[in-house]
This record gives structure tokens, C-alpha cells and sequence, in this order.
């Protein structure tokens, strides 16, 4: 079946969805044009679309899903607890034992406390540091994807135009953005230890903290160097600024996270996608004194915080059996499949002739259509001729039976096989093929 001609459910629902949704659309990250597929089902790792067209799913979600669709395990603990009640206005153990696993695994991490998104676990990490040291802006790396905090987004996708010739500006995102938002945000490059050091420095007394992703994906998903980590590490325990590690999506990079592939323990830590078992969730985590700020055992504390759905054990019990399945052998499994799709791309490439390849780490990977190294947002930037590259490229992959994200990322997951890494690296190489022909 191919796309857009064979894919008739589809275009009829996105007709109707314009009725009621703007655009037709609701996550502005699955539109499509003409029109998006909408999906019917998934098992393991493949989705079916309404029209009847299976693929292998390497979007799964935007990383949220690393065992697939409807894992029996998974699906099992969620509707064991459906049984019992979706949410309560009463804690629940179930948070007691998923906050006891995260804190299990992150060395950084003494207490946990739960929200509902990646989104909502950042900016209440922003707004924990801000409490905890009593300052008000934040720092973050230029291109680098936060979620929709206004705070977090700034600088998340300035053309060439606005980069300025030494420190990177601060530029807003939506429009609507308050001029005393981004007068609160520093943007420092990527893996530029001098220059990031010195932005931090010289705005180090009003600076409540740096916020960084260990590898950010709409930066170019390119792995952050050590010794960069290690300098925001010493550098903000200098200026008394507080290291917060994204690892919404880099959690699922290892056992103990991004920061235990790097050996770096931040003061507070983001979570959320792989640990809600496929069940909106959002978790922040942290050193008991940072996250005392919670607190209300001794009346109002410095940062009230509740949800209605924060915690509810339906996430809970689904999340901890995710968790629980990703042991040590999962992820040894998980990085040996990431290899073996990197480098079947990186040949497809190369057999070609075709400027790019992919990069990341683990069960990540992002293609690019450029011959530069890409080490940040800038190098990862795209002009007009790789846009185009990219947008055929994904059309030829989707029509060749693999879902990735429009943006070139994959997220691989436990359920596929050796054959499954082989047909989506045939897919690419077909894909590639193709491009090559039109060229």
C-alpha cells in the first residue's frame, strides 16, 4: 500500500477531524501532509493503520514505547489495577514502589516526585531550582527540545539568521512568548565547553540553573562529550547553580540512565516516556535537600505541587513493570540492535554515495543528509536542499513498511528480532536507493 494514494480511511478522518480540531490535529508533532495516517493497532513492534497497512513502528510513540504495543506484560498490570480503580484522591502504594525502583537506578536520585508529562516534570524542576536557590534564570543549550514550557522552548529552533556571531541568543519559540521570559533565559551552545562556561559564569549570580539533555534529539541527537558534562557539573557547583539532566528520553540509553553511561550525577533529574509502561507520566528526581522544596509535612512548602492524575497507580503498576523488564540483559540487548541499524544505515549511505548517516547511542538514532560532523544544534541545522532530502527520504522509508519520526529519529524497541533490524535496514537502503535515482 502506498502513501497518500492507497491510504483513503485516513484522508476521510483527517477531513473530519478539521471539523473539530485545529488542522485537523492535535499533537502538532504527527501531522502529515497531505494528511496524517491514523493508526488502527499495534503489537510488538508494528502499527497498523486504518487503511490495512502494517509497519515496523520506530517512532513507538516518541520513544515512549521501548517494549513495543500491548506487551501482555504490560497490559496486564494496567488492567489489574483498572479492576481495582483508575485514580484516587488518596496516595497509593504503587508510587512508593515505582519512586523506590527510579531511585534505585540513579545514583543522583535520593526522593522522586511524579507528574503527568516530560513536559510538566521539566518545568517543575525549573521551578524547583528557582525555589531551592532563590534565583531566577535558567540556562539551557541552544536547539534543544524541553517540551512546552515557555522557559524550557526558548532557543529551540532559531534560524541561522538569529545566532549572532559569538554567544548564542536567546529567541523565542511561540509566538507570545513575554520578553521577561526570554530576559530569564541564557542559551549556551552544545558541547562548547569555553563558551558555555564563560555564559554561565558571567550570569552565575542570578543563575538558579543549567538544564541539559545528556544527547538532545531536536539538537542533532548527538551524544554530549564528557568532558562538556563535567565542566556544567563543576561550573554550576561554582556559581551555586543547580545541574538538571533532561533524561525524558535518554533514560532509556541504560540501566542507570544517560548518567551512568557518562558517570555524572546532576542535582536534579527529569523523567517521563519508558516509565509510565505506556501511560502518561512524568517524574522528577533528586538530593533529599533539593527536593525538601516539596515538602509539606511542615505546613505550606517553598514549592507546592499537586495533579490530579500525578501518581494515579494505573501508570504506577504499568510503569513498574516496564521497569522491571528493562534489566541488564534488555539493554545489552537494546544497544546491540541500536549498533547493528547505525551502521547498516551509515553502509547504505555509504553504497550510495549519498552525503550523511546516522547517529546516537543505544536503542537512539537520528539520520542526517549532511557530510559535517554533527555535534550540535548548528551543525545538525538543516538548509533547504537537506529539508528536501529528508521529507523524500521519509515518504520512500513510510512506503517501504518503516515508521519514523518526520525529523529522521528512530527508537528501537524489545520486542524486535534480528529480522526486524534487517528489514528496516532493507527499508533504508531501498530508501536511499530510490533518492539516489531522482537525484
Amino acid at each position: 500500500m502506498t502513501y497518500p494514494d492507497s491510504s483513503v480511511r485516513s484522508k476521510a478522518l483527517h477531513e473530519r477531524a478539521k471539523k473539530s480540531l485545529p488542522g485537523g490535529n492535535t499533537r502538532t508533532t504527527v501531522y502529515m501532509k497531505p494528511f496524517p495516517i491514523y493508526a488502527s493497532h499495534g503489537e510488538g513492534c508494528r502499527v497498523w493503520d486504518v487503511d490495512g497497512a502494517s509497519r515496523i513502528d520506530c517512532i513507538n510513540n516518541f520513544t515512549s514505547l521501548i517494549h513495543g504495543h500491548a506487551h501482555p506484560t504490560l497490559n496486564e498490570a494496567a488492567t489489574k489495577q483498572l479492576a481495582l480503580g483508575s485514580a484516587f484522591g488518596m496516595p497509593t502504594e504503587s508510587e512508593i514502589d515505582l519512586a523506590e525502583l527510579l531511585a534505585s537506578r540513579l545514583p543522583s536520585v535520593d526522593q522522586v516526585r511524579f507528574a503527568n508529562s516530560g513536559t510538566e516534570a521539566v518545568m517543575i524542576a525549573l521551578k524547583a531550582a528557582r525555589a531551592f536557590t532563590g534565583r531566577p534564570k535558567i540556562a539551557k543549550c541552544e536547539g534543544a527540545y524541553h517540551g512546552s514550557y515557555d522557559y524550557a522552548e526558548v532557543s529551540l529552533d532559531p534560524t541561522p539568521e538569529a545566532w549572532g556571531r559569538n554567544a548564542p541568543v536567546s529567541v523565542a519559540y511561540a509566538k507570545g512568548t513575554p520578553e521577561n521570559v526570554l530576559a530569564d533565559v541564557v542559551s549556551i551552545p552544545f558541547n562548547d565547553i569555553d563558551a558555555a562556561v564563560s555564559l554561565i559564569r558571567e550570569h552565575g549570580p542570578s543563575l538558579a540553573c543549567v538544564l541539559v539533555d545528556p544527547m538532545p534529539n531536536r539538537a542533532g541527537l548527538a551524544p554530549a562529550d564528557k568532558a562538556y558534562l563535567q565542566a556544567l557539573r563543576e561550573v554550576t557547583r561554582e556559581v551555586g547553580a543547580l545541574l538538571v539532566f533532561d533524561e525524558v528520553i535518554t533514560f532509556r540509553l541504560g540501566y542507570h540512565g544517560a548518567q551512568g553511561l557518562w558517570d555524572i550525577e546532576p542535582d536534579l533529574t527529569t523523567l517521563g516516556k519508558i516509565i509510565g509502561g505506556g501511560f502518561p507520566v512524568g517524574a522528577i528526581g533528586g538530593r533529599d535537600e533539593v527536593m525538601a522544596v516539596f515538602d509539606p509535612s511542615a505546613g505550606k512548602p517553598a514549592l507546592p505541587h499537586g495533579g490530579t492524575f500525578s501518581a494515579n497507580p494505573v501508570t504506577m503498576r504499568a510503569g513498574l513493570a516496564a521497569m522491571e523488564l528493562l534489566d541488564e540483559a534488555a539493554f545489552t540487548r537494546l544497544d546491540a540492535m541500536g549498533e547493528a541499524v547505525r551502521s547498516g544505515i551509515n553502509e547504505a549511505f555509504r553504497r550510495q554515495n549519498i552525503p550523511g548517516g546516522a547517529v546516537g547511542l543505544g536503542s537512539l538514532l537520528k539520520i542526517h543528509f549532511t557530510d559535517k560532523t554533527v555535534r550540535d544544534y548548528r551543525s545538525a541545522y538543516m538548509g533547504e536542499a537537506e529539508s528536501r532530502r529528508l521529507a523524500a527520504f521519509n515518504l520512500n522509508l513510510l512506503n517501504n513498511g518503516v515508521l519514523a519520526a518526520s525529523y529522521g529519529l528512530m527508537a528501537l524497541s524489545t520486542p524486535m528480532s534480528d529480522a526486524d533490524v534487517q528489514e528496516i535496514v532493507s527499508a533504508v537502503s531501498k530508501s536511499l536507493e530510490a533518492l539516489a535515482s531522482t537525484a
